[in-house]
């Protein structure tokens, strides 16, 4: 590729981090892979790409976490450079291209970067990478990190460089670098201009069970229109920017700014609006025109720069996904912002000069907050990033330098979820199908539903749906279908992106079903990528109705939707108040299905049997049809050992354990003898404890299942005979040499063992015999072939306990003489030798023995 340099003194011009590229190019001649630390707003995304594009002959690719930062990177590097966009410097994020084949620097999304890897491993024609904004975290970012790894194992020559706002480069130094030594970093600092840190706290609650409240809303409008109208006193040139935690918060404060202010120009800025918004408020203000407020999510934290900016007023709230393990959720959660982001937040202020920071908390709850924001591989849904693991050959990301391993739980549901979609196989690696999903740049689940949805009710309807679930557009009243009606007659301002991606995504659906369904199969396209997630209503109110998921999740919804018999949900989340309904969460997108529809949807999920439980004792059938854990009907029925019973019968004896039988001292017994030899001896000898036993009831309960199933109660079956099914044979002729139920004493007394409970390995055999009966012992005896010393509990003649001991030997040379002393008194007719290991029980001993 044969083109012009880039003219870094002009693109550099009154950028910080100019006085660095000399650090940076010694860097490079050391180390292909390098980690440069600067701090927001310095310049390094601007300059260090058409640094490195100096060094090397193919394309450099700049990832950044964000569409809108992508685009605006790009943006100004063109017009740095004095070339149209596309031309020398471009972008491609999802739904947008705008790079010709003459570019040499091309500005991606993370994502985007991730999916080229699956198709060229190798990265050919590509000669440096750069991950931008690493600190933040995201997931797709620190996949990034670990598959870059291995590719330049395979070629040396490629550049890698991540770059961080904050001062932890020395982590992603470690992880970039070798087993030898770390990547060089390259850090560069500025003068800091003064800040003036406020507090404005809010008399009323930040956030309520429903999210961000109104009363905080309207406080943090009023603080920074009275901020800026303060500071426009002394500056007039200086712009305010009001950092919120999401579009909704952004848009609502920015309409209550605009009621009572209209003096200032109000702009939004998230990922949500279009990128010629976006481009003005990035581009600054000209001389003369009003005062600026620009209200943002943390979009302009660090992932883009807006000039003028002297006041920054801070929620100190964040939107940051989250996981619940429990009910198999996932979602975006309001919750307070990190210091570290806070801090970053404020720094915006002091970029150009002076500036102030007006804080809507005190200083008590910042200091509260998290130090710093968790990483996305802790909180996020795993189920994109096991399966692109899966396709790249390391499932799970074994054999990856990660910064941080993905969490061992959020894996297992990965996995499961890939594995019901058919996208890996046994080995954790992809299949066929996992490949041809990874290609649909999605979910992998909404990837199913785009997939099997197009020729089962047309590609249009499928994209539109799919193009909805996967965006960040707002469903009102959790009414996915309603939201679509809106999309599709232009009624809401994002319908072009929503209509823009949607085209797109019929590209990746066969051909020949590009029509639309006549009926309408919004629900039905949902449960084919969220089958668990199908719902029954199983109460309802005047302010809502409760759902029972397929997964076992209960939640509540408001709304028209609350009247569905049956809906497939979309989206649900942790939630308390009125509209949980008591539940713990909420439904945020759904749709109404018909109970049909759904069994069609979560065909692998549906059920058809006879199930049971103990009620009094007896097995209690019921022949119940399910969909997961929603019970459909539900019929009692007497049933026979081979007509689904004795499975019934199993279940139920698996849910709810062996304790609903009566365990006779025999069976006890013998449990807990073959619990000692499996613990000392290990195989043959079986496992017997509860959780092993309810693995393999067929193959050692299977007559008194049987028996189970007709009738018999529980408390009138005796285990000791099916115990004795698992003994292993031949070893079986050793259990009472290994392990006897009683011990013969030397006065010919058998005096009954008892064994340790099977789940407390720390108690010992223990036998309570008379003192005088083991008179002639002088060694303790041992079980388990001499492994374990039996605990003796010696009585006295009259039954009370004197001593307790598991070394014979010791007690007779010593505390026995004490022991003598006091009984011989006490009970003269019973002997008391002075050697009791060497004397031989009386005949009067054995008889009161043999009585006892």
């Amino acid at each position: 590729m044969t083109t012009a340099a880039f003219d870094l003194s002009r693109i550099g011009r009154g950028l910080a981090f100019a006085s660095a590229v000399d650090d940076l190019h010694a860097a490079l001649d050391r180390s292909a892979s390098v980690v440069v630390s600067s701090p927001p707003g310095t310049g390094k995304t601007t300059l260090v790409p058409p640094v490195i594009a100096g060094r090397v002959p193919g394309r450099v690719i700049v990832t950044q976490p964000r569409r809108v930062a992508a685009r605006a990177a790009a943006r100004r590097l063109a017009h740095l450079d004095g070339s149209p966009l596309g031309t020398r410097v471009g972008f491609t994020v999802r739904g947008e291209r705008k790079v010709e084949r003459s570019a040499v620097i091309e500005f991606v999304t993370a994502g985007v970067l991730l999916r080229r890897l699956l198709d060229d491993p190798g990265l050919d024609g590509i000669g440096a990478v750069v991950i931008d904004e690493v600190h933040e975290r995201a997931l797709e970012t620190d996949l990034l990190i670990g598959l870059l790894g291995e590719v330049r194992e395979l070629r040396e020559d490629l550049i890698v460089v991540a770059m961080s706002a904050t001062l932890d480069a020395e982590r992603f130094a470690t992880v970039l670098g070798t087993d030898a030594s770390p990547a060089p970093v390259v850090t560069q600092t500025v003068p800091a201009h003064p800040l003036d840190v406020r507090w404005a706290p809010s008399p009323s609650p930040r956030l309520d069970e429903r999210g961000v409240t109104r009363s905080f809303l309207d406080h943090v409008a009023r603080t920074a229109v009275d901020a800026h109208r303060g500071m426009a006193r002394t500056d007039p040139t200086a712009d305010a920017l009001v950092f919120a935690p999401g579009a909704r918060e952004v848009a609502e404060v920015a309409r209550r700014i605009r009621s009572i202010a209209a003096e200032f120009d109000v702009r939004e800025l998230h990922g949500q609006i279009s990128a010629g918004e976006q481009d003005a408020v990035i581009s600054g203000r000209d001389t003369g025109e009003a005062a600026r407020i620009i209200i943002s999510t943390s979009l302009a934290e660090s992932s883009l720069t807006v000039p003028g900016v002297r006041l920054v007023v801070d929620t100190c709230l964040s939107r940051a996904p989250q996981r619940d393990a429990a009910r198999g959720m996932s979602g975006l959660v309001t919750g307070p912002t990190s210091r570290a982001s806070a801090i970053q937040r404020a720094g915006r202020a002091t970029r150009e000069g002076p500036g102030v920071v007006v804080r809507c908390v005190d200083e008590r709850t910042f200091s509260a907050a998290p130090a710093r924001p968790a990483p996305e591989i802790v909180t996020s849904d795993l189920t994109d990033a096991a399966l692109l693991l899966a396709c790249w050959g390391a499932p799970g990301g074994a054999g990856l330098r990660l910064v941080d391993p993905l969490p061992a739980e959020s894996l297992k549901d990965a996995v499961a979820v890939l594995r019901a979609l058919g996208a890996i196989g046994a080995d954790g690696r992809a299949t066929d199908e996992g490949r041809q999903l990874a290609r649909i740049p999605t979910d992998p689940r909404l990837a199913r539903a785009l997939r099997d949805g197009s020729t089962a009710v047309g590609a249009r309807a499928a994209a539109e749906v799919v193009a909805l679930l996967s965006s960040d557009l707002r469903v009102v009243d959790a009414d996915i279908t309603t939201t679509l009606t809106a999309l599709r007659n232009r009624r809401r301002p994002d319908a072009r992106r929503w209509e823009q991606e949607v085209r797109r995504l019929i590209q990746f659906t066969e051909r020949g079903s590009e029509g639309r369904a006549e009926v309408d199969q919004t629900g039905f396209l949902i449960a084919l990528a969220f089958p668990e997630r199908i719902a029954r209503r199983v109460d309802h109110s005047a302010d809502g109705a409760t759902f029972l998921l397929a997964s076992g999740t209960r939640a509540g919804i408001t709304g028209p939707l609350a009247s569905a018999e049956w809906v497939a949900v979309a989206e649900v989340a942790r939630a308390q108040g009125r509209a949980a309904a008591g539940t713990g969460a909420i439904i945020r997108a759904a749709a109404a299905i018909s109970e049909i529809e759904a069994e069609r949807a979560a065909a692998h999920l549906v059920t058809d049997r006879v199930e049971a439980q103990f009620a009094e004792g007896r097995v209690i059938a019921r022949r119940e049809r399910r969909i997961g854990a929603i019970v459909r009907s539900s019929v009692p029925v007497r049933v026979q050992a081979d007509d689904g019973g004795r499975d019934a019968a199993r279940r139920a004896v698996e849910e709810q354990g062996l304790g609903v039988f009566t365990w006779s001292e025999a069976a006890d017994g013998l449990r807990r003898r073959l619990a000692l030899l499996h613990r000392e001896n290990g195989s043959p000898w079986p496992d017997v404890s509860d959780a092993a036993l309810l693995s393999t009831l067929d193959s050692w309960l299977g007559p008194e299942l049987s028996a189970l199933a007709t009738g018999t109660p529980a408390a009138r079956i005796d285990l000791t005979s099916p115990l004795r099914r698992v003994l292993p044979w031949p070893a079986a002729a050793e259990l009472d040499t290994l392990a006897p139920e009683r011990l013969e004493v030397p006065s010919g007394s058998r005096i009954r063992l008892t064994y340790p409970p099977v789940d407390d390995p720390s108690v010992r055999p223990v036998v309570a015999v008379k003192l005088q009966e083991c008179f002639g012992w002088a060694e303790t005896p041992r079980l388990v072939g001499g492994r374990v010393p039996v605990l003796f509990h010696l009585l006295s003649p009259g039954g009370r306990p004197l001593a307790v001991t598991d070394d014979l030997a010791s007690f007779w040379a010593g505390p026995y003489s004490q022991v003598r002393a006091e009984m011989r008194g006490r009970y003269p007719k019973h002997p008391w030798p002075e050697d009791p290991w060497s004397a031989t029980p009386t005949r009067h001993t054995k008889r009161r023995a043999a009585e006892s």
